[in-house]
C-alpha cells in the first residue's frame, strides 16, 4: 500500500521544465528556437526581394532576366536529351535530372520573388519557407545527380561493355526516384525541426549539432569527393591510353569523352557558385555573419541554375546543335510543305499541307545514321531537278 501511494505522489509532481517542453507542440516550442540568434544588419535585406537599398526596378529586371534565361535554357537542355540521337542514352537521364532541379529554381523559386516584389508584399513567411524548401531539395538532388553522372561516365569510358550493361533503364529510373525522395526527406527535416540557419527569420544557430555534421558529411562532402575522384580517374586513364601508339579512339568514344568534359565543367561551375554560400553557412555555427553577405551569396548560388544550360551549349556540340534546332523550331517557325501530286501530272501540285517540324533533323539528328544514309543515297535523273528546285526554296516535298 505504501508503494502505491509513493507512485501516486511521483506522478502528481510537476514535470521538469525540459520534459514539459518536449510534450508541447512544435508550434509552441520549436526545436532550438531559443538558441537562434539574429544576424548582423538583418533589417536592410530581404531573403525574398534582395537588398532594400537597391532600386526596385533593378531588382525586378535582375529577377526577370534570371527567370527567362533559366527557364528557357533548362527546357532546351531537357529537350536536347530527348531529341538528339547521341544524347538519348539512359545514363544521360542524370544530366536531365540536374536540369530539372535547375528548372524548379528558375521556374518556381525566382518567379515567386517577382510576384512578391510586384505585389509590394512584406516577405510572406509561407512563400519564403517554400522557396527555402525547394532550394534545399534541388541542392541535394544536384549533388547526388552529379555523383551518379560521374559514375556513369566512368563506367561508359573506362570499363567494359559487360559492366556498363548493368546500368539498365529500370535501375536508372529507380535511382532517380530515390534521389528525389531522399532529398525531399532531408529538406523536410531541416524545415520542420529548424536544424541550421533560419533562412526566413534571419537567425543563425551558433554551434554545430551532430545532425548537421552527419548530414553534411553523408550527402555533401562524400558525394563531392567521390565525384572529384571519378573525374580525375577518367582523365588519368584516358591520358594513359593515348600514350599507347595503338590506341585509336572511335568517333563514339570521342563524343562520349567530350560530353564527360562538359559534365565536369558543369560540376566545377556548381562548386564555384555554391561553395561560398556553403562555407558561410558553416561559419555561422562559429560566429555571427552579416545578413547582406549571407543572402547575397544565397542568391548568387541560386543563379547557377540559370546559367548551367548555357555551359552545355558552349562545351558540347550535340547540345549546341539541339539548341539551334529547337530555337529555329520555337522562334523562326520554319515550315515544311507536303505536296500531293496526281499520277498523270507529277509537275502540278493538287494541294499543299503545311506543318511545323524541327528543321535540320528531318526526323533524325545530325549524328543519326539514318540521316547519313539518306544524304548519300543515289538519286535518279528525274529526282535531281526537283530536289535542286526545292532546296533553293527551302521547302521539302514528300
Amino acid at each position: 500500500m505504501e508503494r502505491r501511494n509513493f507512485a501516486i505522489e511521483l506522478t502528481t509532481e510537476p514535470l521538469p521544465p525540459t520534459t514539459a517542453g518536449m510534450n508541447q507542440t512544435h508550434e509552441e516550442y520549436p526545436i532550438m528556437e531559443m538558441t537562434l540568434s539574429p544576424m548582423l544588419d538583418a533589417g536592410g535585406i530581404s531573403p525574398v526581394q534582395l537588398a532594400y537599398d537597391w532600386s526596385r526596378v533593378w531588382r525586378l529586371l535582375i529577377m526577370l532576366a534570371l527567370c527567362v534565361i533559366g527557364s528557357i535554357g533548362n527546357v532546351y537542355m531537357i529537350s536536347s536529351v530527348m531529341i538528339e540521337d547521341h544524347l538519348k542514352k539512359k545514363g544521360n537521364t542524370f544530366i536531365a535530372n540536374v536540369a530539372l532541379a535547375d528548372f524548379l529554381i528558375s521556374g518556381f523559386v525566382i518567379p515567386l520573388s517577382v510576384v512578391v516584389l510586384l505585389a509590394g508584399m512584406e516577405d510572406p513567411p509561407q512563400v519564403c519557407q517554400f522557396q527555402w524548401f525547394v532550394a534545399i531539395l534541388c541542392f541535394v538532388v544536384t549533388v547526388l545527380s552529379f555523383t551518379l553522372t560521374a559514375a556513369e561516365n566512368y563506367t561508359r569510358l573506362c570499363l567494359s561493355a559487360e559492366v556498363y550493361s548493368v546500368i539498365t533503364s529500370r535501375r536508372v529510373t529507380v535511382t532517380v526516384i530515390l534521389v528525389w525522395i531522399i532529398s525531399a526527406l532531408l529538406a523536410f527535416l531541416q524545415q520542420y525541426y529548424r536544424l541550421g540557419p533560419d533562412y526566413c527569420a534571419k537567425r543563425v544557430l551558433p554551434g554545430i549539432i551532430p545532425y548537421q555534421a552527419v548530414i553534411a558529411g553523408m550527402f555533401l562532402l562524400v558525394p563531392v569527393l567521390i565525384t572529384i575522384v571519378l573525374y580525375l580517374r577518367i582523365a588519368y586513364q584516358v591520358k594513359l591510353a593515348r600514350t599507347n601508339p595503338d590506341f585509336k579512339p572511335s568517333i563514339a568514344f570521342t563524343w562520349d569523352y567530350s560530353l564527360m568534359q562538359a559534365n565536369m565543367y558543369s560540376f566545377l561551375m556548381f562548386l564555384i557558385f555554391w561553395s561560398p554560400f556553403v562555407v558561410t553557412v558553416a561559419v555561422t555555427s562559429v560566429r555571427n555573419v552579416s545578413a547582406y553577405l549571407f543572402y547575397n551569396l544565397a542568391w548568387f548560388a541560386l543563379s547557377k541554375s540559370c546559367f548551367n544550360n548555357l555551359l552545355y551549349c558552349v562545351a558540347n556540340r550535340h547540345f549546341r546543335n539541339a539548341y539551334i534546332n529547337l530555337f529555329h523550331y520555337c522562334c523562326c517557325k520554319t515550315t515544311v510543305t507536303f505536296s500531293r501530286r496526281t499520277r498523270t501530272d507529277a509537275s502540278r501540285p493538287s494541294g499543299d499541307v503545311r506543318v511545323h517540324i524541327i528543321p535540320g533533323y528531318n526526323m533524325y539528328s545530325y549524328t543519326s545514321p539514318q540521316r547519313g544514309r539518306d544524304m548519300f543515297k543515289p538519286m535518279d535523273k528525274r529526282s535531281r531537278p526537283a530536289c535542286n528546285r526545292l532546296a533553293q526554296k527551302d521547302i521539302y516535298e514528300l
